[in-house]
């Protein structure tokens, strides 16, 4: 299995990152996790087409997150010209809010059909879902006040990410990564400290209970940048490949 972060920015794109997208490669398929306004574009860098990509999970309907998928449809039509399906995968309401944002992006494209099936599924917190060969367990984390964000852990050819998405802290991230291969953990603050988002701190505190082999921090703000020096966990930066 490789992980290459495509963008390990937060919703400012600090330090000049990009939006939260993760390209997991493993067992003869490719999915994304989370697709942010920029995913297209670090996706080019690293050589890979729309049309190569099976499923996209989205762990919530922030900008910063799912953003990107309008742009992902139309390079799959004009350059890619894909013909089969693609999957996205998200949280309840996914499909309502990626109709709108691709109607309000494009107009006049969205009322044409799309020359391939679009597949929409909205998946509930705690409920297993096998997609091709990929195992996902979702999970609610704190982030939004009334729609779900999810935590996702996903398991393929023998190895299992967990990617917290966007949260504050919870307990759930300590079971959920139990025996995982690799913990992508969002650390937006590090003074800051708030219930929605995580922060170095909170993350270091429970680091020790975390039962993963690697653990890298991502969606990372200027507070964490700030303070690069201090920091002794894993940071990520656009374009990290993990090999597992």
């Amino acid at each position: 299995m490789r992980v290459t972060f495509l963008g390990a920015g937060d919703a400012f794109n600090a330090g000049a990152r990009c939006h939260a997208s993760y390209l997991v490669a493993a067992n003869g398929t490719r999915c994304l996790l989370d697709c942010g306004a920029t995913a297209l574009m670090a996706l080019k860098r690293t050589r890979t087409t729309a049309a190569e990509i099976d499923t996209v999970f989205l762990s919530h309907l922030h900008g910063d997150h799912f953003g990107g998928v309008p742009f992902l449809l139309l390079e799959s039509v004009y350059e890619s010209q894909r013909q089969r399906p693609l999957t996205v995968v998200g949280p309840p309401g996914t499909r309502d809010r990626l109709d709108e944002l691709y109607r309000c992006l494009y107009r006049e494209l969205a009322c044409r059909p799309l020359p391939f099936e679009l597949r929409y599924v909205e998946v509930a917190p705690g409920e297993p879902t096998c997609f091709g060969s990929i195992d996902l367990l979702p999970f609610r984390v704190p982030h939004q006040e009334k729609e779900i964000s999810l935590g996702l852990r996903l398991s393929v050819d023998g190895r299992t990410i967990l990617y917290s998405g966007d949260t504050g802290w919870t307990e759930e991230l300590v079971k959920q990564s139990q025996g995982t291969d690799l913990f992508i953990c969002e650390c937006c603050y590090f003074e800051t400290r708030v219930d929605f988002h995580l922060d170095y701190p909170r993350i270091t505190e429970n680091a020790p209970r975390f039962g993963c082999r690697r653990l890298v921090l991502t969606h990372i703000g200027r507070e964490v940048l700030a303070h690069r020096s201090e920091i002794t966990h894993e940071l990520a930066h656009d374009g990290l490949v993990v090999e597992l």
